[in-house]
């Protein structure tokens, strides 16, 4: 969408100072600049500047007021920031909100429903949109029309239960196969990026459109030959070129479709670019590289760092972030990074992990200022005994006369006979009966 002038209209604010018998403001009417978050700013804010150059954003003038929802959505895909001009007394608030949204990243994300009630509608979205990639990739192979856009409704439905318990879609992510990585690695990239996106504080109108980037990012390694795709070893330099194709294939292709988001198209095309300008396939600076590229670049690394491939067996997450953290401010973006952190932590929910009392647990949720004591489900205990399962938040631990717990140790999926797909399986299960 390209940003259009309209003729500029009185503020509600300035047509009641001019109302007879009425007090005006001592604000009213008085123009302010200011330098706000993107995820803040609203319609009737002139836009007076941005983060990086007017020409990197697709708008027409340096310089225009936002008449609408859909102006500030694009702006919020390219920019982190963005200095306004508006009545003092409408930023007022505004401005008051600040402090809440820096705060955000420090809270774990919101839940509606319980994990357990949660899971089940987790588990069918996630079938769903699992089995829409699957039609994708044998639609590119047999070379028919594809239909993306049908993707959206699956999107939303994920959408919804990552708003409702971000931890059940984690919990889905987790159970991986190894033959179906490329499915399942485009389907946790589009859950994770939807829930990063919330910890950032995007507004929820925004996960559809983050969702379907993370979806469609790497579509176009359906084009690269399944020699070079799946090699299980490493690539020679000149199969290392042909990999890196899958940006300006992907592109290629969703540019095509006029039903999908421009911002789709555009982080299917740079989600490799670098912080500091050696990435592909453009070498574009940091300025150049859109919110949203920078945010999937994040989340795809640390998918496919943590998954098992053909080839390589997956590292663990606390391996993964360190790495993540590592890269800050060189290959990653760096306040994104710290924050993807925060919201993953060091143990992910749905791993399975020892505590220092011997017991056994699955990991619930994660909590941002806690990443090493996350809220946990005891399954086992000290002598790797079934018990009745009990949550247990390790970071806030008050009962007088239990022992205090930490991990230990982190465990692999299927430990002690305790696997994350028997305990999702048990959980619906128990929610079927109970509302039967």
């Amino acid at each position: 969408m390209w940003f259009r002038r309209k003729p500029d209209k009185l503020s509600a604010a300035t047509r009641r100072s001019e109302q007879p018998g009425q007090r005006a403001s001592p604000l009213a009417g008085t123009l302010k600049r200011v330098r706000l978050p993107v995820d803040l700013i609203r319609p009737g804010m002139k836009v007076v500047k941005l983060d990086r150059p007017w020409t990197e954003v697709p708008v027409l003038f340096q310089g225009f007021t936002l008449h609408s929802d859909d102006e500030a959505r694009i702006l919020r895909q390219y920019c982190d920031w963005v200095v306004v001009e508006d009545e003092a007394e409408r930023l007022a608030p505004i401005l008051a909100s600040l402090p809440a949204l820096k705060q955000k990243t420090s809270q774990p994300l919101t839940e509606t429903r319980p994990l357990e009630q949660e899971l089940q509608r987790a588990a069918d979205a996630w079938n769903r949109t699992h089995k829409f990639i699957e039609k994708v990739i044998r639609d590119i192979e047999q070379h028919n029309e594809l239909e993306l856009a049908s993707a959206r409704p699956l999107i939303q439905s994920c959408a919804e239960s990552v708003k409702a318990n971000a931890s059940a879609m984690f919990w889905m992510a987790r159970i991986k196969t190894r033959d179906a990585y490329t499915a399942e690695h485009s389907l946790r990239v589009a859950v994770f990026t939807m829930a990063f996106a919330r910890f950032l504080g995007l507004p929820e109108e925004d996960l559809e459109v983050v969702g379907m980037c993370g979806l469609l990012h790497d579509i176009g390694k359906l084009r690269v030959p399944g020699e070079i795709l799946n090699k299980p070893g490493p690539l020679s330099p000149s199969e290392h070129a042909v990999m890196r194709e899958h940006t300006t294939l992907g592109h290629t292709m969703l540019k095509q479709d006029s039903s999908l988001d421009p911002i789709i198209s555009d982080v299917t095309l740079h989600h490799h670019e670098r912080i500091d300008g050696r990435g592909y396939p453009h070498q574009l600076p940091e300025w150049q590289i859109s919110r949203y590229a920078r945010m999937i670049a994040i989340v795809d690394a640390y998918d496919a760092m943590t998954s098992d491939r053909c080839y390589r067996n997956g590292m663990s997450p606390a391996e993964a972030v360190r790495i993540l953290f590592k890269n800050r401010g060189h290959q990653f973006d760096t306040s994104m990074v710290e924050a993807f952190i925060r919201m993953v932590g060091i143990y992910p929910p749905g791993s399975l992990v020892e505590l220092s009392t011997g017991e056994v647990a699955l990991v619930v949720s994660s909590h941002p200022a806690r990443k090493l004591t996350p809220k946990v489900e005891i399954l086992l205990d000290a002598n790797k005994h079934p018990v009745p399962p009990r949550v247990l938040d390790l970071g806030d631990q008050r009962l007088p006369d239990s022992p205090a717990r930490t991990i230990s140790a982190p465990l692999p999926d299927g430990a002690y006979g305790i696997s994350l797909q028997g305990r999702i399986s048990q959980l619906m299960a128990k929610t079927v009966a109970d509302r039967s």
